[in-house]
């Protein structure tokens, strides 16, 4: 259970970096990440990474589909990490 903590940590670090490459890619006329690809990285166990970096690079936060797919996915990924750590405390 503890790597599987520590793999979603690392996991949700990347989903962040992801979001601020895109916006960076968006403002320098970049070959850019889909947003199919974004929101796959956030429901594959990255919706919180996702999130913060939305808001914090304030990206795709006007777009409808992020303001609702992002707060599922990180409900989806709580979800999933209860299951898959039987709902045992995280103690690291």
């Amino acid at each position: 259970m503890k790597y599987t903590i520590v793999v979603y940590i690392i996991w949700n670090v990347v989903a962040f970096a992801v979001m601020g490459i895109d916006k960076y890619k968006a403002q320098n006329n970049k070959w850019r990440i889909s947003e199919a690809t974004l929101l796959s990285i956030a429901f594959l166990m990255g919706g919180v990474g996702s999130m913060i970096g939305s808001q914090f690079f304030r990206h795709k936060t006007k777009k409808t589909k992020f303001k609702i797919l992002l707060p599922i996915s990180v409900l989806c990924n709580a979800v999933i990490l209860f299951l898959v750590t039987g709902g045992k405390s995280m103690n690291l």
